[in-house]
C-alpha cells in the first residue's frame, strides 16, 4: 500500500511554516502545483494527497527555488 501525505504534512516536511504563527504555508505548495505540471496530487474528498515520488519532486523544486535562487520561469 502506498503511503499518501496530505498537504499540511508536506508543508511541515519542507519546512514551509510561518515563523510567527507556526502555521503551514500550504498556499506555496498549491501555487507550485499550478506552475509545475509534474505535481499532480490525488484528490480524495477534496483534500490533496501526495505520493513519495511527488514529495521528492517538490523537494527538488524547493531546493532549486529557495536555495539555488532560480526563478520559476
Amino acid at each position: 500500500m502506498i503511503k499518501l501525505i496530505n498537504i499540511t504534512e508536506l508543508s511541515k516536511i519542507l519546512n514551509l511554516v510561518d515563523p510567527i504563527s507556526k502555521k503551514p504555508l500550504n498556499h506555496v505548495v498549491r501555487y507550485w502545483e499550478k506552475e509545475f505540471k509534474q505535481i499532480k496530487p490525488k484528490k480524495i474528498n477534496n483534500r490533496r494527497y501526495y505520493t513519495h515520488d511527488q514529495v521528492e519532486i517538490i523537494k527538488m523544486i524547493k531546493f532549486l527555488l529557495k536555495t539555488k535562487g532560480m526563478t520559476i520561469s
